[in-house]
C-alpha cells in the first residue's frame, strides 16, 4: 500500500499510537518521520531525531591589537645580526671561489694546435685532398655483409653535409637476385672494373656459390678514410654527426695507423672515437649508447679493448635523433674521447710513465699457438707505445658483422658468426630489418663536418 493512500489516525495528546496490521506510526514534538518498508506491499514509518546544524569552522586567526614580545627580544635581534654576518661570509667566499677560478683558467696552459683540416662538406662532391674511398667486398677483418663503393648512391653530399647511405645490392646494382646466390662473378681487381684498394686479391673477387653457401656481398655501402692526405700524431679531432637507424647498421668515426710500423692489427693500434649499433633502444647498447675504444695488443687473440673502453648513454632519446660532436683529444701524456663537449667524456686514460702498455696488458710469457708472444713495442720503451705513431680518420657504416659486436641468438639476429650462410641467412630476412632503416636521407648516418688539428704551432 502506497503512502497516497494512507490515513494518520488522530490520537489523544496523552494516549499512545494506536499500532495498525501493516503500519506503525509514533508522534513527538519536533520529531521527522521517515517511512521505512516493512512488507512487499506496505510502508511503516518511524521517527528520527532532529538533523544537526552543520559545524562551522571558527577561525582561531589572532585579530586586532596583540602582545608580540619577541619583537622586543634581544636575544632574537641577535639570531638576525648572526644571520646577516654568516650571509656576507658566504657572498665573500663564492665571490673568492669564483675568482680563483676564473684566474687558475686563465693561467692555466693551453696547449697550440694546429687546424689542418677543416671539411663543412659545403663543395659540390666530396673533397678529394681530404678523403679516399676504401673499396673492397671482404668485410675489412669483421666478416661485415657490405661491399664498399665509390657509388654515389652510397656516398654523396648536399645541403646536410656528407651522406654515407647502405643500399640494397640488387636494387642499386644490375645483378639480380638468382646471381646474388650462384654463378655470378664479382671482380674489382685490375683485370675486373678496378676500383678495389685493397692489395688481398680476396677482397677483391669473389663468385656466387648456391652449394658453398658464397654470396655476393647484399648490401653495399661506403668507407671513406683520409689515408695518406689528413693524419695526426697527438692533437684533437671533431667530428658532427646524425648517426644512423636501423637494425644491424654499424656506424663507425675511428682512426688507424699510417704506416702500422709495430706491424699487423692490433699491434700498431686502433683508436675507435665513437661506434654504435642501429638498433633500437630495447637492444643492449643500442643507438642510445656510443662507445669508444682503444685496440692494442701483440697478435689479434690477445686485443687488450677490454681493458680500455668507455660508454656514454642518452636517455628517452637515441644519437640518430640530432647531431652531436664526437671528439678527442690526444698527447704523448693521455687520451681522452668525448660528445659534445670536453667536459662530458666518454673514455679517458692517463698513459702512466713507470708503466708501458705491455707490462699494463700482462702480455709477458702469453703464448699463442703453442709459441710465446714477442714484445712489438720493446725498442720504444714508450708508456702510450703504439699511440706514439701518426693516425689517419675513417667514416664508414658497416652492415652486421661475424665478429661478435651483435650477440649470436638474440633479438632476433638472423645469423650465426661466422656461420657457412651467414650472409644468405642475413638477406634472407630482409623483410624484418629492412623497414627499421628508413628512407631517402633518413637513411644512413650524415657528417656535417670533420676538423683535425695537429698537437704544436703551425
Amino acid at each position: 500500500m502506497g503512502l497516497d493512500h494512507f490515513v494518520f489516525p488522530k490520537f489523544p495528546r496523552e494516549q499512545e499510537p494506536v499500532t495498525g496490521e501493516s503500519t506503525t506510526t509514533r508522534r513527538r514534538s519536533s520529531l521527522a518521520i521517515e517511512t521505512v518498508p516493512s512488507s512487499p506491499h506496505g510502508s511503516s514509518f518511524r521517527t528520527v531525531g532532529p538533523r544537526r546544524a552543520r559545524h562551522e569552522f571558527k577561525s582561531f586567526r589572532l585579530k586586532g591589537e596583540y602582545v608580540q614580545p619577541w619583537v622586543d627580544d634581544k636575544r632574537l635581534k641577535r639570531t638576525k645580526y648572526n644571520n646577516i654576518i654568516i650571509y656576507i661570509f658566504i657572498f665573500i667566499s663564492l665571490a673568492i671561489c669564483a675568482y680563483l677560478t676564473y684566474d687558475g683558467a686563465k693561467s692555466a696552459k693551453v696547449g697550440d694546435y694546429c687546424l689542418i683540416m677543416d671539411d663543412q662538406f659545403d663543395k659540390d662532391g666530396i673533397d678529394d685532398s681530404h678523403w679516399t674511398h676504401e673499396v673492397q667486398t671482404g668485410g675489412f677483418g669483421t666478416g661485415s655483409f657490405d661491399w664498399t663503393t665509390t657509388d654515389s648512391k652510397n656516398s654523396f653530399t648536399d645541403g646536410d653535409g656528407l651522406h654515407i647511405v647502405p643500399t640494397i645490392t640488387t636494387e642499386s646494382t644490375d645483378i639480380s637476385e638468382a646471381q646474388l646466390f650462384n654463378g655470378y662473378t664479382l671482380n674489382l681487381t685490375k683485370a675486373g672494373d678496378g676500383s678495389c684498394t685493397s692489395t688481398d686479391y680476396k677482397q677483391c673477387s669473389m663468385r656466387s656459390n648456391d652449394t658453398t653457401g658464397v654470396i655476393i656481398p647484399p648490401v653495399r655501402s661506403a668507407r671513406l678514410s683520409t689515408k695518406g692526405k689528413k693524419f695526426i700524431k697527438y692533437g684533437r679531432v671533431e667530428v658532427v654527426a646524425k648517426m644512423p637507424r636501423g637494425d644491424w647498421l654499424w656506424p663507425a668515426i675511428w682512426m688507424m695507423p699510417e704506416d702500422s710500423k709495430y706491424g699487423d692489427w692490433p699491434a700498431s693500434g686502433e683508436i675507435d672515437i665513437a661506434e654504435l649499433r642501429g638498433n633500437d633502444r630495447t637492444y643492449p647498447l643500442g643507438r642510445d649508447a656510443v662507445t669508444s675504444t682503444l685496440h692494442w695488443g701483440p697478435t689479434s687473440k690477445l686485443d687488450a679493448y677490454w681493458q680500455t673502453y668507455g660508454t656514454k648513454f642518452l636517455r628517452r632519446t637515441d644519437f640518430s635523433k640530432k647531431y652531436h660532436t664526437y671528439g678527442l683529444q690526444w698527447s704523448k701524456d693521455y687520451l681522452f674521447t668525448y660528445l659534445d663537449s670536453r667536459l662530458k667524456q666518454v673514455f679517458y686514460m692517463k698513459f702512466d710513465e713507470r708503466q708501458t702498455l705491455w707490462e699494463k696488458g700482462r702480455f709477458e710469457g702469453a703464448t699463442v699457438n703453442s709459441s710465446v708472444v714477442e714484445n712489438p713495442w720493446k725498442q720504444t720503451g714508450n708508456p702510450n707505445t703504439p699511440f706514439d705513431e701518426e693516425f689517419f680518420l675513417i667514416l664508414n657504416v658497416a652492415v652486421g658483422a661475424n665478429n661478435g659486436w651483435f650477440y649470436d641468438g638474440k633479438f632476433n639476429k638472423p645469423w650465426v658468426d661466422n656461420g657457412p650462410t651467414a650472409a644468405r641467412d642475413f638477406i634472407k630476412a630482409k623483410d624484418q630489418w629492412l623497414p627499421t632503416w628508413g628512407e631517402g636521407n633518413d637513411r644512413g648516418m650524415t657528417v656535417k663536418s670533420v676538423k683535425m688539428w695537429q698537437e704544436g704551432v703551425c
